[in-house]
């Protein structure tokens, strides 16, 4: 799998999670682990290594601004790009700032997948 990107999707939703990675995955460009516990993605994170997190917000048990800054905490994820990935704001929302909403990258749910591949090509120059 030389060449191909690690990609982590931390959503409680577990359909929305498995529809992203078997889209991603059926490019050939990537791997997709999705981890649907918040409170597991920085442990899912240390063990997979991926090249991008795309995270949920709105989470049960931790949100997704506690796990990004978990995530930020730990020196060998602080430098992962990660984009929060949600449904509570609009596509509009997140296009008006070039996909940045309060000095975070965003997209909103529900996103196509050449959305998420522009958004993976974007931050993983």
């Amino acid at each position: 799998m030389a060449g191909v990107k690690k990609i982590l999707i931390v959503d409680d939703e577990v359909d929305f999670g498995k529809m992203v990675k078997l889209n991603l995955e059926r490019t050939g460009e990537y791997q997709v682990m999705q981890e649907t516990k918040g409170r597991n993605a920085v442990e899912t994170a240390k063990a997979f290594m991926p090249d991008m997190i795309f995270l949920d917000v709105v989470m049960p048990e931790i949100d997704g601004g506690d796990v990004l800054a978990k995530l930020k905490d730990n020196a060998a994820l602080k430098d992962i790009p990660v984009v929060f990935l949600t449904a509570i704001i609009t596509d509009k929302e997140a296009s008006a700032g070039d996909g940045i909403v309060a000095g975070r990258p965003f997209l909103a749910k529900p996103v196509t997948t050449a959305k998420l591949i522009d958004c993976i090509k974007k931050y993983l120059k």
